[in-house]
């Protein structure tokens, strides 16, 4: 199966679900940028419950951009602020120590693309959670048109959207640190299963195939 998916910012588990699931994966370059999506966003879970991480971006609701195009914003020093909130809530867990210094990097270092910078996280983080991957591509136009054999996620894969419009996906529980104060919180960040589960991160993903 083909399976398109949108540009993400540590992404939750259904999108990495999918590079378990799809024959060739097509990520979208050419589409106009929307706000509120997990383009620039994502969650993670603290102690108080989950937390969104949004990463300012250059953006003008009057003019259209495409997202390989949307330039990350100077302001904020966000980079600072979304670092203490993962070393916060994760600090704890099992695995982060092992998976921190990878995680480092990303934020003592500038950029300028939100597409770059989401896709670097995304190289390594397949890296970590030793997925074979499928053949991955980056669209050279926008479609709008699919056949049997393909699956357009870019929009389907929403912080606003219910799990139940993914035909393809069930979430599977796992260890989370705060479990026994907040209960089991689903589709948080990759970075949420990795610190807590480790090389049992790939387990829970095909597991995650509903098909």
């Amino acid at each position: 199966m083909n399976i398109y998916l949108s540009s993400a910012y540590l992404a939750p588990i259904q999108y990495y679900a999918k590079f378990v699931q799809g024959d060739r994966i097509f990520i979208e370059q050419n589409e106009n940028y929307t706000k509120q999506s997990y383009r620039n966003r994502s969650m993670i879970v603290s102690a108080n419950g989950p937390i969104p991480l949004s990463i300012p971006v250059v953006h003008s609701s009057s003019e259209k951009i495409l997202t390989k195009d949307i330039r990350i914003a100077d302001h904020g020093n966000w980079q600072h602020m979304h670092w203490n909130a993962i070393v916060s809530a994760y600090n704890s867990t099992p695995f982060f120590e092992y998976y921190q210094d990878d995680f480092y990097t990303f934020y003592h270092k500038k950029y300028s693309l939100l597409f770059d910078f989401n896709e670097e996280l995304r190289i390594l983080i397949l890296g970590l959670l030793n997925i074979e991957s499928p053949v991955i591509e980056y669209t050279s136009e926008y479609k709008t048109t699919f056949q049997d054999n393909e699956l357009d996620m870019r929009d389907v894969i929403h912080p606003k959207k219910d799990l139940s419009l993914d035909p393809f996906f069930v979430s599977i529980p796992y260890y989370q640190v705060f479990e026994q104060k907040l209960g089991f919180v689903e589709n948080m960040s990759i970075v949420d299963l990795l610190f807590n589960m480790g090389n049992e991160s790939q387990l829970i993903l095909n597991n995650s195939f509903h098909g």
